[in-house]
C-alpha cells in the first residue's frame, strides 16, 4: 500500500504499524502524527495514510514543516493559504496578533505596515517582548514571525500610512486587515484601499476595550467586501482600557475572517 511520510511517496507492507514505518525511516522520531492526529507505535496503517515524524528539539526544514502544518490543519487548507498574500495596517494590539495568527496558520507572505516603535506601554496586550522596547513594530514583529515559522514571507513597511501610498504598500494583498487606533485613520484606510481595490475585501475591528463579555464581539458584514469584528462601541477610555483578552479575541476574529474569506467561506456570523 502507498503512504506519505514527512511529504514523500513510501510503500507500507499490509498491517504495518507506524512505529515499525517510524523505525525504518525515521529511528530517532519521538512523535507520531497519523493523518492529523497523534498516533502510537502500534497504529496500523491503511493505503494512503499521511503519516509525519518529528524529533523534539529538531528544527524541521521547509518540506517538513509545511508536512507538519498540512497534517495539522483540516484537509485543504494549508494548500489555500500557503499561497495567499495578506496586508495588516498598524501591528498593534489587533495587528500583531493576527499576523501571528496567520503565520502559524501558514499564510505564504504577509505585508505589515505601522511607523511606531515598541514601548513598555504596548507589552500589556501587544505581541512584543522586552528586548524589543525601542524597535519599530515592524522589524520586532518580522523577527518574531520568522521565529515561529521562518517560511512566512513577512514584508515590513516602517512608514505611516497615507491615500498616497496605500496603493503601493498593498497592492499586492488579497485581503486587507485594519488594526489602527484612531477612528479618522480607519476611516482613511478603508476608502482609500476600497477605492483602489473595490473587489478585495477588507476586514477592519471596532469595540474591544474593558473587560466586557467576550461572546459580545461578532464579525459582521456591514458593506460590500467590509467586515467589522468586535462589539462596534466598547472604545478605550479613563477606566476602559485596552486588555490582552479581549483585544485578542477581536484580533483572532479578523484572523479567522481571513481564512475564511481565502477557503470561500463567509466570514459574518450566522443568524
Amino acid at each position: 500500500m502507498q503512504i506519505t511520510v514527512n511529504e514523500q511517496n513510501h510503500t507500507a507492507q499490509a498491517n504495518e504499524t507506524a512505529g515499525s514505518v517510524r523505525d525504518r525511516i525515521k529511528a530517532d522520531a519521538d512523535l507520531i502524527i497519523v493523518n492529523g492526529f497523534p498516533a502510537s507505535a502500534e497504529t496500523l496503517l491503511n493505503n494512503g495514510d499521511q503519516v509525519v515524524l518529528i524529533r523534539r528539539g529538531e528544527v524541521p526544514g521547509a518540506d517538513e514543516l509545511d508536512a507538519l502544518l498540512t497534517a495539522r490543519h483540516t484537509p485543504g487548507v494549508h494548500e489555500a493559504v500557503k499561497g495567499a498574500t495578506i496586508g495588516i495596517a498598524g501591528v498593534g494590539g489587533l495587528g500583531s496578533a493576527i499576523a501571528v495568527a496567520l503565520a502559524r496558520t501558514g499564510v505564504g507572505h504577509l505585508i505589515i505596515a505601522d511607523f511606531d516603535i515598541v514601548e513598555p506601554s504596548n507589552l500589556n496586550r501587544q505581541q512584543y517582548f522586552v528586548d524589543q522596547i525601542g524597535l519599530p513594530k515592524v522589524y520586532a514583529l518580522r523577527d518574531t514571525l520568522a521565529r515561529i515559522n521562518p517560511h512566512v514571507r513577512t514584508t515590513a513597511c516602517h512608514l505611516r500610512l497615507n491615500p498616497a501610498n496605500i496603493g503601493e504598500v498593498f497592492g499586492h494583498a488579497q485581503i486587507l486587515v485594519e488594526g489602527f487606533d484612531l477612528a479618522d485613520q480607519k476611516v482613511m484606510l478603508i476608502e482609500t484601499f476600497a477605492a483602489r481595490f473595490p473587489d478585495r475585501s477588507i476586514i477592519t475591528g471596532s469595540g474591544m476595550a474593558g473587560f466586557g463579555p467576550a461572546n459580545s464581539i461578532r464579525t459582521q458584514r456591514v458593506a460590500n467586501n467590509l467586515y467589522l469584528c468586535g462589539d462596534g462601541t466598547t472604545a478605550a477610555a479613563p477606566g476602559t482600557g485596552l486588555m490582552a483578552p479581549r483585544v485578542g479575541v477581536a484580533a483572532h476574529h479578523q484572523a479567522n475572517a481571513v481564512l475564511r474569506l481565502l477557503l470561500g467561506k463567509a466570514p459574518e456570523d450566522e443568524a
